[in-house]
């Protein structure tokens, strides 16, 4: 991407499990805005469940699409903050993705398609002082400030190619199969999965598909919208993010089918 792209944009997000009862946000703005004093920084949540990576990564990967080309996103949730888990910047062919390499910037990179993964290592682009415990305010806050002022991606570290993929992120076929797991259950009880749009596409499914989620085996209209199905009737759809989701119209999919996050989702054309 042409770095003038960002320093037009100028936006910068961000994704964390702080919450807003401690300064922590604050100081990571803070630290954004002394380096680019005109970057826009947009919250897309703090509200993250502590140290639920599954999480931070579908909420983000939901947002991002929705940013102008050049926009540097960085998400922390971050249990591994100060071990040998190496601080990141992914580089997509829509903008760019900044913090720890535990999976939770891939899934929301995937979907725009990585160009390259740089691992921060230039101490020239982090505060003179890097604590143990504060990343996101040391290192991930100026290294997507720098971003903005037109820094390019190999002055903060060595490219590399084995960046971590998570379960979640992970949909497999095999025979027409796809086999994922549950992303996230929203506040209707809706159970958003892992598998894509066009994965869903690729093995033919149309008007119906037979789904195994978590051992309980059903055959499911493939609907447009939640009021296409019956009232209480199960359906599937994709959802507004371009995840299937399995759901009750006007009910809570989650309760009726006693499944959580991380249950196994295995679909087929009907």
């Amino acid at each position: 991407m042409n770095i003038s792209t960002i320093m037009q944009s100028r936006i910068v997000t961000l994704t964390t499990d702080f919450g807003l009862k401690d300064p922590y946000v604050a100081e990571m703005k803070a630290v954004i805005l002394n380096i680019c004093p005109n970057a826009a920084i947009i919250d897309i949540t703090h509200e993250i469940e502590k140290f639920n990576m599954r999480m931070g990564a579908y909420m983000l990967a939901s947002a991002a699409p929705y940013f102008p080309a050049g926009t540097v996103h960085v998400a922390v949730v971050d249990p591994g903050v100060g071990t040998k888990r190496r601080p990141i910047i992914i580089e997509t062919k829509h903008s760019f993705f900044v913090g720890p390499d535990n999976g939770i910037l891939i899934l929301a990179a995937a979907k725009q398609g990585i160009v390259r993964i740089h691992e921060l290592t230039n101490p020239r682009f982090m505060l003179p002082k890097v604590s143990f415990t504060f990343h996101g305010r040391d290192i991930f806050a100026p290294a997507a400030a720098h971003l903005l002022n037109g820094v390019r991606l190999e002055e903060f570290g060595l490219e590399i190619c084995d960046a971590v993929h998570p379960e979640f992120a992970e949909v497999t076929e095999k025979n027409g199969l796809l086999t994922g797991e549950v992303l996230h259950v929203d506040g209707f009880g809706n159970i958003i999965t892992n598998i894509s749009e066009n994965e869903l596409t690729h093995i033919g499914v149309k008007t119906a598909l037979n789904v195994d989620l978590a051992g309980c085996k059903m055959n499911l209209r493939f609907c447009h919208a939640y009021g296409e199905a019956g009232l209480q009737e199960p359906l599937a759809l994709i959802g507004s993010h371009g995840f299937l989701e399995i759901a009750l119209n006007q009910g809570n999919a989650a309760k009726e089918f006693n499944v959580g996050v991380g249950a196994k989702v295995a679909v087929l054309p009907a």
